[in-house]
């Protein structure tokens, strides 16, 4: 394979979407020389949907691919085992094995969504973790001390604050650097959250022999509410949500992250942003800008065509005030029923403890009109009546 060596897409490839890079001038050099370099990302399948938090990450290992490199994204099937509590306030519990198995039955299909994975090494961790024996493991540790673990940010507050810290929790940064000693890496890819077990790739590549990899770290972003884009908190945007939701949950974001996520999110030119960024400090409308911007995400998860009906999706809820064109149907097992039940039955709601919220909340709505009591009941008829959850979601219920 050839590699493309311009200094123009190196430079982008080592600034764009990066907080740090270990040892830039080492690697910078490598790829300028026109040597194929074995690039790792692993993510760890804590959770069955990726989200475009993830996708930082992804792309820039795609930009590493696009210049003619090997790319290899692990799997952790057996890191998420363990589990990894570098962004964690709390010990983060073991997952049982089936969940595990459960939530990655997709992953490799999602990360395709991103990069090519006819070009790509997909490999799973357990392949080589689950062999390693004590007598190993005892080696891979002597390389760390308890002081260098402890002084991690997030640990060492834990820690302060009285807060149990597992012995379980020391195993990670191991099982993650010894991935880069299994695969040859080259260059591992992560979020800053991780620089610790990056680092300790390095260090467990050296033990082995081996020479220490480069290291090219990405920022974090926030999610929808502002706070770190995390499943946990679901504030996330999924790589796997449908167009119009994608579309309308990227609406929310705060206007302060329109750049960020035009930078770290999408790969529109470096010029372009620069636009959108001079535009906003002239004082446009903010919200045009966005919509450019959920636009391009949506169209690089699905399509063109569906991302323009997204777009006028969403300008008829909210700008014109209107109701979408293809509003799900559903009939009720009954001909008369509460509310609550209503709005479990069609899905609006998951479980009937969520629908007296949205309820008390004053986010449910029958033929236009706000419901305020949990009592109040619906009889639709074969014309049908129409509920509105929030500012997004319809169904209109039918019975006869």
């Amino acid at each position: 394979m050839n590699v493309n060596t311009d200094p123009r897409a190196v430079e982008e490839l080592l600034s764009r979407g990066v907080d740090e890079v270990i040892v830039k001038d080492h690697l910078r050099r490598r790829l300028l020389s026109g040597e194929q370099l074995r690039v790792k990302l692993g993510i760890d399948p804590t959770s069955p949907n990726l989200h475009i938090g993830r996708s930082i990450p992804l792309l820039k290992l795609r930009d590493f691919q696009e210049l003619g490199h090997q790319v290899v994204f692990i799997v952790g099937d057996f890191t998420g085992v363990i589990g990894d509590t570098s962004d964690k306030d709390s010990e983060r519990p073991m997952l049982e094995r089936e969940r595990i198995a459960e939530n990655m039955r997709g992953y490799a299909a999602q990360a395709g969504k991103i990069i090519d994975l006819e070009k790509c090494e997909v490999r799973f961790n357990s392949e080589w973790l689950e062999k390693l024996s004590y007598r190993e493991i005892g080696t891979q540790a002597d390389c760390f001390s308890l002081a260098e673990f402890a002084a991690r940010e997030n640990i060492r507050r834990r820690l302060d604050a009285g807060t149990r810290v597992s012995l379980r929790e020391l195993l990670y940064p191991l099982m993650q650097g010894y991935d880069s000693v299994a695969i040859r890496a080259d260059v591992e890819i992560g979020g800053t959250d991780q620089r610790f077990n990056l680092l300790a790739g390095r260090a467990l590549q050296e033990a082995y022999g081996q020479k220490p990899q480069d290291i090219v770290m990405n920022p974090l972003i926030e999610g929808t509410d502002g706070r770190k884009m995390s499943s946990s908190w679901g504030n996330t945007v999924n790589l796997t949500a449908e167009p119009d939701d994608m579309f309308g949950k990227l609406m929310t974001i705060p206007d302060a992250l329109i750049v960020k996520y035009f930078t770290l999110v999408t790969r529109v030119s470096l010029e372009t942003v620069r636009e959108y960024t001079a535009r906003l400090e002239a004082g446009v409308n903010p919200r045009d800008a966005k919509a450019d911007l959920a636009f391009e995400i949506v169209r690089m998860y699905h399509s063109d065509v569906l991302a323009e009906k997204a777009r006028g999706h969403f300008d008829r809820l909210f700008k014109d005030h209107g109701v979408p064109e293809d509003v799900l149907e559903h009939r009720l097992s009954a001909p008369k029923m509460g509310i609550v039940d209503v709005l479990v039955e069609t899905g609006l709601a998951p479980s009937k403890g969520e629908a007296r919220r949205l309820i008390d909340g004053g986010g449910v709505k029958v033929a236009g009109e706000t419901v305020f009591s949990y009592d109040f009941e619906m009889v639709p008829d074969a014309d049908g009546v129409l509920i509105q959850k929030g500012k997004r979601f319809f169904v209109k219920v039918t019975h006869g």
